[in-house]
């Protein structure tokens, strides 16, 4: 035991080291919706020539990186996701516009001959690999074959000569063939008399004649332009001329790419998002420390020490794995200091049971014996968790993808600080002799006051399971009601569209701005005002010009008019978007179904999803009724009450197999209540723990922590109350059936009147 004690003692002391090295020497990752910028996901199709597979998209990422280096971005990242996607993220850049339209031009560049002046009736492309275009002047020109293409150039820059009068233009030098392609081009054209078309060269990018100078006349027949350089007139302004210089050595992309999501964040938004999170951290925090302290005493102390520990551990953590830290991955990370006060208190209460029925001695062997029972439960609940934190991370994209990591981190980092740092700190404290002789101290030495009522009022709250069953019929009625009564608004991400918030000078309500924005030509536009007097417009699709008209119209309305957030998703992502939301949906529930029937009975495991599903269902219908969109934030909200929902169930039905354990004859129901009387003192305990950091996020947190939080203050009510009022009743009633007679009714009837507190203490080892 000793020998333990030392192991675990230095393990935490090496975690803690290593941790505080981290938090000091590396910084944080922050991602754009903290620190503001653009995020804009290309995806490349296929041409005549090239598929858009792995390596094309590489190719096209490297292409890409050479053209956002000329933008002067200061750290830019760019990123390959899956075969065809690239995600690039422009920090600090308010004009996605220019960034897009930068970035999505193929600049296939070419150079051709000119053959003449095209007949009214040529179109297209002729024979012999003939094509006609329009000049810069507007002349249709017959051009040859490409005889150069982009892959030949060596570099490209804007500039202007004072003491010439053609303004600014663009040089382009060649390398390596094609300086020898070059002089070959201008050769044959320098054959034709002064004024003849075919004297011209015509420099096409994108299917578009951007300049068809002539060969300057004293250019001989056959020698051409020598040196491998040459320069591009065509009357450009200063930003065209950089931006055809940009575009020229950035090279050409190898398959085109087309913008499917861009998203903007202004700066002041996102540091309001990092002041509100880490005020609403440690107010909740403090909340639930006080909290901890005053139910468990010094243990309490301890435990609140530990929680310091964990955000510790998990904010070193996300820092060695490199990971972005987002805004819904922040809200996690809030979240889940509320969630490791579970483990704890499971251990404590344990703990509690052992030492109040007298079966330990002292707090110190009360304690061990707490860690040992509470194992089982909190490694269920805490694997169940993680479950869907990992289908977060496979199924979802961008800022929900990030919350499942951030989720992942503190579900483990949480379990290290309640099994390793906490046992660490409370094995030292309660060995101390003033604890021995004051068990008080200690926090263990008392019952509760939950399970004091508990234990005086002896519930059988299982003996009517129906009734139970039927309340939550109501409600799933109720919700239902409000799902396909008032209907389920989906967010941006799942239908595609664009969504722009707005802060103004002036507050604008949001009936004004709709109808203001309907007289505008925008019938379709969906309004919405934000507690902080913010304006947010959906529309189904939004052009750039069309963005400037809805500001307009906003901005008579509101006075100075910013831009504080741009959202644009293309209507194909929104619809694979939509997908993985219900796959991810599905998967939840059959992947905990699946682990929860290998743990327990399919009685159990059957029970607990349903309960799932049903809290599930209320919280859309409680969205539904609200008028609250079903967003991005809201799968992740989602999914994390299912996997707060099922932890509750796990602990239940833990405890039943504990007591079914330890007496096979006793009526199910009977068992059923003893596990109830036994378990909701910890969820009374971790509930109130979790909804002091929402409650302080949905205050604080802004508008979308706001709709975060309520999600997650609704799901945890609903969720606490289902493991024990759906979840168990309907347990009682499928293992009834399933054994061939109602355990809770026939059976519960004649039997012994146990004391549920005593026997919820009653302990036998979990085969």
């Amino acid at each position: 035991m000793q020998r333990a004690s030392r192991v675990r003692a230095a393990l935490a002391l090496l975690v803690l080291a290593v941790s505080v090295y981290l938090a000091l020497t590396v910084p944080p990752r922050l991602g754009l919706d903290l620190r503001g910028g653009t995020q804009i996901v290309l995806q490349t199709r296929d041409s005549d020539t090239a598929k858009a597979d792995a390596e094309a998209t590489d190719r096209a990422l490297e292409v890409l990186r050479r053209r956002v280096d000329g933008l002067g971005v200061a750290e830019p990242n760019l990123v390959r996701s899956g075969e065809d996607r690239i995600i690039v993220e422009l920090p600090g850049v308010q004009d996605p516009r220019r960034a897009a339209d930068v970035l999505g031009r193929t600049a296939q560049m070419t150079f051709h001959p000119v053959l003449g002046v095209a007949d009214t009736a040529d179109t297209g492309k002729g024979s012999s690999g003939e094509r006609v275009l329009a000049g810069e002047d507007g002349q249709r020109l017959r051009l040859g074959p490409a005889a150069l293409t982009g892959e030949h150039v060596k570099g490209a820059e804007g500039r202007i000569d004072p003491q010439q009068a053609v303004g600014w233009f663009v040089t382009v030098d060649f390398g390596g063939r094609g300086s020898d392609l070059w002089a070959e081009l201008t050769g044959r054209a320098a054959c034709n008399p002064a004024g003849d078309p075919a004297r011209r060269v015509a420099i096409v990018l994108d299917e578009e004649i951007i300049s068809s100078p002539q060969v300057d006349p004293s250019v001989s027949c056959g020698t051409g332009i020598a040196g491998g350089s040459t320069q591009i007139t065509g009357g450009f302004s200063g930003e065209e001329a950089k931006e055809l210089a940009l575009l020229v050595n950035g090279g050409a992309l190898p398959v085109p790419v087309e913008t499917i999501e861009q998203r903007t964040i202004g700066p002041t938004l996102g540091a309001e998002a990092i002041t509100a999170s880490a005020w609403a951290g440690l107010i909740g925090a403090a909340l639930t420390s006080l909290f901890v302290i005053v139910v468990y005493r010094l243990l309490g102390a301890l435990a609140t020490l530990a929680l310091a520990c964990y955000a510790l551990v998990s904010y070193a953590a996300l820092l060695a794995l490199g990971a972005t830290l987002t805004l819904p991955g922040l809200a996690g990370f809030v979240l889940a200091i509320g969630m490791a006060v579970d483990a704890n208190v499971l251990v404590f209460e344990r703990a509690r049971e052992e030492y109040t029925a007298r079966r330990r001695p002292s707090p110190r062997t009360a304690l061990d014996v707490g860690f040992r029972k509470a194992f089982s439960a909190i490694a269920d609940s805490n694997i169940t968790t993680l479950i869907a934190a990992a289908l977060l991370f496979f199924l979802a994209s961008g800022p929900v993808r990030g919350f499942g990591v951030t989720l992942s981190i503190g579900v483990l980092a949480s379990m290290f600080s309640a099994l390793v740092i906490t046992r660490v700190l409370a094995g030292f404290a309660v060995n101390r002799p003033a604890v021995r002789t004051r068990p008080a101290w200690s926090g263990i030495d008392r019952t509760g006051r939950v399970r004091a009522w508990l234990g005086r009022r002896r519930p059988k709250l299982m003996r009517r399971p129906g009734r139970w069953l039927a309340v939550s019929g109501v409600a799933l009625v109720l919700a239902t009601a409000g799902i396909a009564g008032r209907g389920v608004e989906l967010g941006v991400e799942f239908t595609g569209g664009r969504l722009i918030e707005y802060s103004t000078s002036r507050t604008v309500s949001a009936d004004d701005a709709r109808e203001a924005l309907t007289d505008a030509g925008f019938p379709r536009a969906v309004v919405h005002s934000s507690a902080d007097g913010d304006l947010t417009v959906r529309t189904p699709d939004l052009t750039d010009a069309q963005e400037r008209e809805v500001r307009e119209t906003v901005g008579a309305l509101g006075g100075d008019t910013e831009k504080v957030r741009d959202e644009m998703i293309g209507p194909s992502l929104g619809a694979e978007l939509r997908g993985k939301a219900l796959l991810a949906l599905g998967a939840a529930l059959a992947t905990q179904l699946l682990y929860l029937a290998v743990r327990f009975r399919w009685t159990y495991a059957a029970s607990a999803v349903a309960a799932l599903a049903h809290d599930v269902v209320l919280l859309i219908g409680a969205f539904a009724w609200l008028g609250k969109p079903l967003d991005g934030v809201f799968l992740a909200a989602l999914l994390t009450v299912i996997g707060y929902s099922v932890n509750d169930s796990v602990v239940v039905f833990d405890r039943v197999r504990e007591l079914t354990a330890g007496d096979r004859r006793r009526p199910f129901a009977e068992v059923a209540d003893a596990a109830i009387v036994s378990t909701l003192p910890r969820t009374v305990n971790t509930g109130i723990g979790a909804l002091f950091i929402l409650a302080a996020l949905f205050v604080l947190g802004g508008d979308t922590l706001t709709d975060f939080a309520l999600a997650l203050l609704i799901g945890i009510v609903v969720g606490s109350y289902s493991s024990v009022f759906t979840a168990t009743p309907l347990a009682v009633v499928l293992q009834g059936r399933a054994s061939g007679r109602d355990d809770g009714h026939a059976k519960g009837r004649g039997t012994r009147r146990a004391d549920p507190a005593a026997e919820g203490a009653r302990a036998a080892r979990t085969p």
